[in-house]
């Protein structure tokens, strides 16, 4: 292992290049970083991702892989030690359903509300409020997706708590509220206490927020009127 080549391609505000951090210190795997300036993007991205020229991407000795999902399938089935997914299948495809059910509904909800106005925001706000419902729902009472300990669907989807109370913040619109979703409030925090490693790799909040703060005005200021 330690002859291994690691790499990461990513942007400190990307939330899909944190899930990839969050599973590289859980599996304690050495690697580089490489920050990426999305507006002029380095020629080791384009080559590494020319289909779709994104961060993240994972470069393990000399093979890249693209997109968050599939580099944390692939982390899971390349390094075996600490172990995200439950060893059980119905669990495992579990995780993966919840996972896929995040990235699915949740997260273009959440997004959709930072990105448009009017009539159609509140619409898409409505629909992220009744997914993360449900979400919320599933986890129930428990501290993590996977249970007793941090799994792969909190490694895949934490991050959504952060980003969602972000969105709020920026654009005035309640997306999780603290009495109908308890358990997702904490989730995040959760996450970050039961592994203080993760924490190296997070983004502050209030730097996350004045980011997106900048990014939401030039949004707005770009849309049709």
């Amino acid at each position: 292992m330690a002859s291994e080549k690691v790499k990461l391609l990513g942007y400190w505000a990307s939330p899909f290049a944190l899930k990839v951090h969050w599973a590289l210190k859980l599996k304690g795997i050495e690697y580089e970083y490489q920050e990426e300036d999305l507006s002029n993007k380095s020629p080791l991205l384009l080559q590494y991702n020319p289909v779709h020229k994104k961060i993240p991407v994972l470069v393990h000795n000399g093979k890249p892989i693209a997109e968050s999902l599939v580099i944390l399938e692939y982390i899971e089935e390349t390094w075996k030690h600490n172990p995200l997914l439950p060893e059980d299948p119905y669990e495992r495809a579990k995780a993966r359903f919840w996972a896929k059910f995040v990235d699915d509904k949740c997260v273009p909800g959440i997004f959709g509300t930072f990105a448009k106005v009017g009539v159609e925001q509140q619409k898409i706000a409505k629909e992220a409020r009744e997914n993360l419902k449900i979400l919320e729902d599933e986890l129930g009472k428990k501290h993590f997706f996977g249970d007793a300990k941090i799994g792969f669907m909190d490694v895949t989807s934490a991050w959504i708590i952060c980003w969602a109370q972000i969105v709020e913040e920026v654009v005035d619109i309640r997306l999780i509220d603290a009495e109908e979703m308890p358990s997702l409030v904490s989730w995040f925090q959760n996450v970050l206490e039961a592994a203080p490693i993760l924490k190296e790799c997070t983004p502050p909040k209030d730097k996350l927020l004045e980011h997106n703060k900048g990014f939401h005005e030039m949004l707005v200021a770009s849309a049709p009127s």
